[in-house]
């Protein structure tokens, strides 16, 4: 039986495990005890078949430099000079095409659609509850300008065989009759569907634990190569030897491959929730509020709030101006929220592993036979997780993948 070391024990690690589990390996998870608070587990729980968008796409750039004269603008670089930023600007600015957005539709919307099915295989199968629901996704617009954006994405959306209704507020609230709105109008996208991300991570964790997947609560220090071979890993406490290498560990996973001459570039794009429980109203559907670029998630008997976009490397600290801009904006869509229902809420901050492409690494590096890449996800790592998963133990298996993913190559930029 084969040995697979996966690094890292966030959603793309663990649905990689699950998969790789089902077809007979015997799989190792690393992961040190501080990656619990990573991004798998405090984002916004959102499969989002409605993002085939690139984060890298035309106007980003401008909205971006007109965000960063604002303290409390849902984005901002922490001005540097970093070798490392710089170049991922510059990657960045080339990237954000209509030629690269037209080019990374298909495989990004193929992407979300595969991840959704195999949540609801995951959850039938397992028979595990994470509080999914599959009652789509309103992108709620404040503006007029907004709706005519989404109104634009809706229409390419349409085309991609992903349904996308443009409603006024009479109808997104007839749709959700749990909510007051005070918006422009807004797209409603059914496809989507939205869980509660901890719930989902601990469910897997005791489901993978019981097939036999080890965990391995180390930090991963090296990486040791023979040739074009890597034979083993090198943690604070031992050494792990296995067939097959996989690295899973989010935004960490460039610097764990710098000494093997392996470039995948990314950036740490901070980003913050807190959750409110027993709020006074609660929606049905998960929302995304456009112009403040913050996620609405309904999750139990509480809503998490989150957003915020900081390239300021891996920097945790919190910026109450910016979580301030958060709470500022909630109760100009939701006129039944105030900013005070915010204020004793816990913070919670992680970082999205952001390529200059906006598109993930999944595939087998170049230079080594047995070394395969899983990261690079963004804002929808937990959206791709399982799709991810799966990917890898086609590759692994040396099976065809069941998605071209020719264009997450993690290769294009070494």
């Amino acid at each position: 039986m084969k040995k697979v070391a996966i690094v890292g024990g966030g959603v793309v690690g663990l649905c990689s495990a699950y998969y790789l589990n089902a077809l007979g390996y015997e799989v190792s998870v690393i992961s040190d005890d501080l990656e619990k608070k990573g991004c798998s587990y405090g984002n916004a729980g959102m499969i989002v078949p409605s993002h085939f968008i690139p984060l890298a796409a035309p106007g980003v750039i401008l909205m971006g430099l007109k965000w960063m004269l604002r303290p409390d603008s849902p984005f901002h670089i922490h001005p540097r000079l970093n070798s490392d930023l710089i170049s991922w600007g510059l990657k960045f600015y080339k990237a954000s095409t209509a030629k690269h957005v037209e080019n990374s539709k298909s495989v990004l919307s193929n992407l979300n659609l595969s991840s959704r099915e195999l949540y609801l295989d995951i959850q039938e199968k397992e028979n595990i509850d994470f509080s999914l629901k599959t009652k789509g996704l309103f992108m709620l617009c404040k503006t007029k300008k907004g709706l005519e954006e989404e109104t634009h994405v809706a229409r390419l959306s349409n085309k991609l065989g992903i349904p996308a209704e443009v409603l006024s507020p009479r109808e997104l609230m007839e749709i959700d009759k749990n909510v007051e709105l005070d918006v422009e109008g807004g797209v409603y996208f059914p496809l989507d569907a939205c869980f509660n991300p901890t719930l989902f991570m601990n469910q897997m964790h005791l489901v993978l634990q019981q097939k036999g997947v080890k965990f391995i609560s180390d930090k991963v220090e090296s990486i040791n190569i023979n040739g074009n071979k890597v034979t083993s890993l090198e943690t604070t406490h031992q050494e792990i030897i296995a067939d097959e290498f996989i690295i899973a560990a989010g935004i960490w996973s460039t610097n764990l491959l710098q000494s093997l001459e392996v470039n995948i570039p990314m950036q740490g794009g901070k980003g913050y929730s807190v959750m409110v429980e027993n709020p006074a109203t609660k929606p049905e559907i998960c929302s995304l509020l456009c112009e403040a670029r913050v996620s609405v998630t309904p999750m139990g008997d509480s809503i998490r709030f989150g957003g915020t976009m900081e390239l300021n490397g891996t920097d945790m600290s919190i910026s109450h101006q910016r979580l301030a801009g958060i709470f500022k904006s909630i109760p100009q869509y939701y006129p039944q929220f105030k900013e005070k229902d915010f204020l004793s809420a816990p913070t919670w901050v992680g970082l999205r592993p952001c390529s200059p492409d906006g598109l993930p690494y999944i595939g087998r590096f170049k230079n080594y036979t047995n070394l395969t890449a899983a990261t690079g996800h963004a804002m929808m790592g937990m959206s791709l997780g399982p799709i991810t998963g799966k990917l890898i133990s086609q590759i692994i298996a040396g099976h065809k993948t069941n998605i071209d993913i020719s264009q997450l190559n993690p290769n294009r930029y070494n």
